[in-house]
């Protein structure tokens, strides 16, 4: 209620309010904004605006459900409450949440110029106003409802009906119906993805703690599924990354995924194509010994891998980390044959690479720290969290994961249909049933896994 007062006190101002963004404006920093006549944006990769609530399980509550679609039309309003995406500064100005790209260093004398300019405040214009209004707007409501119940199904999220009610039916206001503000702010759902929040924000502390510089070359072995994608998400990150592997159509094969990638994330032609050229093929690994990181990808096996650990290890550069993606092979078994043990540490990303936020980082008790460093500010580099997890099978997600995998194949075992577990565990709040992720992440992944986890388990049981 102080909000929603103080921020409709701030749009009732008979004098001109500008916002002059810079850097992240996000949830109540972009409603205060919006509360201002004007917004210019400052032309910077890192400016970004957005109304993310609704990934807390909650609505913006100061205006912003009221404002945004008078501002640049309902569905592109609802699409970004509903997705809580970030719009970056000139997909904002397209938009007409902006008023303006400036560049920084002449960003206060613009804002004053802009601000003193007498110019129209702008407003949804067209089909976008009338949309706005009475009986369209109960029709968007109505086909903006059948998109919220395909992606939801099972009514798991309350807070995206929350905020296309509180739209169409109170103009906005969220003070109009106290029962829903109620029925969200003591939901079970908002509780969880809010202790999610504080958890990815914990993760995200430990890559800030480190000093490392930010890795500025990448080697990869292996151009797999899993390799090739962590090489396209460095080069996307800016990274120059080197992809070795023994069969160049593999390769190929990662550099066809990876322009896809860039294509999909970073749209201007410009961008993709210095990504793709950040992405160099190298088949004999001719790039080993300029590496920062030279990351491990290939097939679980322990012998493969310490065959090629004995070849790698000799041509590291000073300060270089070995690192291995392996998904449940413990380090100890790895590092047997190295020189320098204490520098092996494990980077296991999860597939697809792209999507999947968590990257475990793979500790044995002995690891040099500045290791651990490097591999915690590598993640936060390429927008990754970080877990610290000790050398123990299936690290952290595979030991959780594996039970649950095995008990729905137990059930195949027993008749049922792969179909009713996929749907049963979908009903739950899975995002996609077992049956279907074992089949995602790989069955010899899958298998591999199993069996690590079940000779790692064999020593204990007969104690």
């Amino acid at each position: 209620m102080r909000g929603w007062s103080i921020f409709n006190r701030l749009a009732k101002l008979k004098v001109p309010t500008l916002a002059l963004i810079h850097g992240h404006c996000l949830g109540g920093g972009l409603e205060l904004a919006l509360a201002c006549k004007y917004r210019l944006v400052i032309d910077q990769a890192n400016t970004i605006l957005a109304l993310p609530e609704v990934r807390l399980g909650i609505f913006p509550g100061w205006g912003g459900m009221k404002r945004l679609p008078e501002l640049i039309g309902p569905p592109k309003a609802l699409d970004m409450m509903l997705t809580g995406r970030n719009i970056r500064a000139k997909q904002a100005v397209r938009l007409g949440l902006a008023d303006a790209l400036v560049p920084e260093r002449l960003a206060k004398q613009a804002a004053a110029h802009h601000v003193l300019s007498g110019k129209a405040v702008h407003k949804a214009k067209g089909l976008n106003a009338w949309l706005n209004k009475v009986p369209l707007k109960h029709l968007v409501e109505r086909q903006t409802l059948k998109t919220i119940n395909k992606k939801d199904p099972y009514h798991h999220y309350l807070a995206p009906r929350a905020i296309v009610d509180i739209w169409a039916r109170h103009d906005g206001n969220p003070l109009k119906s106290p029962d829903t503000i109620h029925q969200i702010t003591s939901s079970e759902t908002a509780r969880h993805l809010i202790r999610v929040f504080h958890l990815q924000e914990r993760l995200k502390s430990f890559a800030k703690r480190t000093t490392k510089d930010p890795l500025t070359h990448v080697h990869i072995i292996g151009a797999g599924v899993m390799g090739g994608d962590i090489a396209a998400l460095c080069a996307s990150k800016g990274i120059k990354v080197t992809l070795q592997d023994q069969d160049r159509e593999r390769i190929a094969q990662a550099q066809g995924r990876a322009r896809k990638l860039f294509q999909r994330k970073l749209r201007d032609p410009r961008l993709v194509q210095q990504a793709f050229d950040r992405l160099i093929p190298d088949e004999k690994g001719i790039a080993i010994p300029q590496a920062d990181l030279v990351l491990e990808a290939i097939s679980e096996n322990v012998h493969a891998k310490q065959q090629l650990y004995a070849l790698v290890e000799p041509q590291l550069k000073t300060g270089a980390v070995l690192a291995t993606n392996t998904s449940s092979i413990p380090l100890e078994a790895l590092r047997k044959a190295l020189m320098r043990p204490d520098r092996l540490i494990g980077i296991h990303f999860f597939n697809p690479v792209a999507q999947m936020p968590l990257v475990e980082i793979v500790e044995t008790h002995d690891i040099d720290p500045e290791v651990r460093d490097t591999a915690m500010a590598f993640c936060e580099q390429i927008s990754k969290l970080p877990l610290p997890v000790s050398d123990t099978p299936g690290f952290l997600v595979n030991a959780i994961l594996a039970p649950y995998m095995l008990e729905a194949m137990r059930c195949i075992d027993e008749g049922m249909k792969a179909e009713i577990i996929d749907a049963a565990m979908q009903r739950f709040g899975m995002p996609m049933g077992p049956i279907e992720l074992i089949d995602t992440v790989g069955l010899d992944i899958a298998r591999d896994v199993g069996v690590q986890l079940s000779e790692a388990a064999a020593p204990a049981l007969s104690d």
